[in-house]
């Protein structure tokens, strides 16, 4: 069973249509848009700041979102992809973002619409990830410019979670 809990005087908002898997911790001042998807021991910690996830986004399992004391929020855009056990701290995710498996992305940080973050990288504070950027490394860097293709396919990758999410969803409420 998934925890949605309040913190003070914030309860977790969760769109009708939102998928949050068993074992997701949500906590205090978020907001899940429609048909997104918080995956399987995944936690999203708004406590001492907000966060906001848009529609049709994935957040896969095990991955952490939390925020900075009176300085960074954390704003997911629609259509983001999060892969597993990501950590994304105070920052801004804008539609059709990519985050790889394991990444981090550390306060003050913005990865523009269909900028990618690679499995394993850490982008650290501030930095920013442009419109069709890949950054890879700890500390990520500027690897190259996504081709069109490859933009296609992982928009391709974000949206197929909705219809997996629907799935599970289902399942569970047999």
């Amino acid at each position: 069973m998934s925890s949605i809990l309040r913190f003070g005087d914030c309860w977790p908002f969760i769109a009708p249509s939102a998928f949050v898997a068993p074992g997701a911790r949500i906590i205090g001042d978020v907001t899940i848009g429609e048909d997104s998807s918080i995956w399987y021991n995944c936690v999203l910690r708004g406590d001492v700041e907000r966060i906001t996830v848009g529609s049709r986004t994935n957040i896969q399992d095990g991955s952490v979102v939390h925020v900075t004391t009176n300085r960074y929020a954390t704003s997911i855009g629609d259509d983001v992809l999060i892969g597993h056990l990501a950590m994304i701290h105070g920052c801004v995710l804008e539609n059709h973002s990519f985050i790889g498996l394991g990444a981090i992305v550390m306060d003050g940080c913005v990865v523009e619409s269909d900028g990618m973050l690679a499995a394993g990288a850490m982008l650290t504070p501030g930095k920013r990830i442009r419109r069709a950027e890949l950054w890879a490394g700890r500390p990520a860097r500027l690897l190259r410019l996504l081709s069109e293709p490859e933009i296609a396919q992982n928009r391709r990758g974000a949206a197929s979670y909705v219809e997996t999410a629907k799935l599970h969803k289902a399942s569970l409420a047999v």
